[in-house]
């Protein structure tokens, strides 16, 4: 915390201060599982990008208090075009995001003319508007159900993702080369130790993952299906391969269960994703105090980006 801040937030509970200024600017937090514990438990909603991107279109705050990325922050915008959208620090960006360059994302789609174009969520606006339809981990299984037999469909960004919902679906599509840092540090010798320590834990994992990892687990699926499936499972004790901050609200749905984050192929005790954490407790106070960093986008790209993510959750409400 910097030393202004610091000497503001002398005496004061930084907690009831977010709140007050919840109420005197009409606005809401949103915030991601991913999010630290602190920020999750002052947000009005938490939840994945489908459930938060489904709450921002129906918010009727004036304020939009994005506790996240910077792609979901711009989806928070794109939906809501005349409401002001700010997050706690504008350089939480996504290694998945920064792997698919709407440029030369653009060349690769001249190359398939024809092809329906389903982009996962973690991506710029840019690319959203090169998509016909954008999807979450989710609801990709049925958006790619949904279209016909004959139509060739290329998926992007993430490559992992693409291939479980190749074997998933049972569909052939084109896949982009892109990847999350976070999914893909996982090292299958530590985990397969974990297990050997912990012989009755399940293994769950997030499709992001590598196939390796994904081939072993006990339970794939999105971060509200991991959440789920630990609330309603008859173990006790969960291996959980995707970014930590989901154990917080794991622990506290299911307190006299055991959650052990899986380690990274790397010296890390567990895999915190870097841009997810450049959001602070104290970072979110000051942008809703300023109201800024804020999202601007341009209203052709908001217009053209928002059709793909209508049409993702129009699939999802069937």
């Amino acid at each position: 915390m910097n030393v202004n801040l610091q000497n503001e937030m002398t005496g004061l509970d930084i907690f009831e201060q977010i709140n007050k200024l919840k109420c005197e600017k009409n606005a809401v937090i949103l915030a991601h599982y991913y999010q630290d514990a602190d920020i999750q438990d002052v947000a009005d909603f938490i939840g994945d990008s489908l459930a938060l991107a489904q709450q921002a279109a129906k918010t009727d705050a004036q304020m939009i208090v994005f506790a996240g990325v910077h792609f979901m922050a711009e989806t928070a915008k794109i939906l809501n075009p005349s409401k002001k959208v700010v997050m706690p620090d504008i350089n939480a960006g996504c290694s998945l995001a920064d792997s698919c360059p709407a440029d030369k994302f653009a060349e690769f789609k001249k190359k398939h003319p024809g092809a329906v174009v389903i982009s996962y969520i973690n991506c710029t606006a840019e690319v959203k508007t090169l998509s016909d339809i954008i999807c979450t981990s989710s609801n990709a299984e049925k958006i790619i159900k949904s279209i016909p037999a004959e139509r060739e469909i290329i998926f992007a960004p993430d490559r992992n993702m693409g291939a479980y919902l190749m074997k998933k679906t049972g569909r052939d599509m084109l896949l982009w080369d892109g990847s999350c840092m976070v999914h893909e540090l996982f090292s299958l010798e530590k985990i397969s130790n974990l297990k050997e320590q912990h012989p009755g834990a399940k293994l769950i994992a997030h499709p992001e993952c590598e196939e390796p990892i994904l081939k072993i687990a006990d339970m794939i699926g999105s971060t509200s299906a991991m959440l789920k499936f630990t609330q309603v499972d008859s173990g006790s004790a969960y291996i959980v391969a995707t970014e930590t901050g989901i154990l917080h609200q794991m622990m506290l749905a299911s307190p006299k269960k055991t959650f052990i984050p899986a380690p990274p192929d790397n010296s890390c005790a567990c895999n915190d994703c870097p841009h997810m954490k450049l959001n602070t407790l104290e970072k979110l106070y000051q942008c809703m105090r300023d109201e800024k960093p804020e999202i601007v986008l341009p209203p052709e790209l908001m217009k053209n980006a928002e059709a793909p993510i209508r049409r993702m959750l129009e699939l999802s409400a069937n």
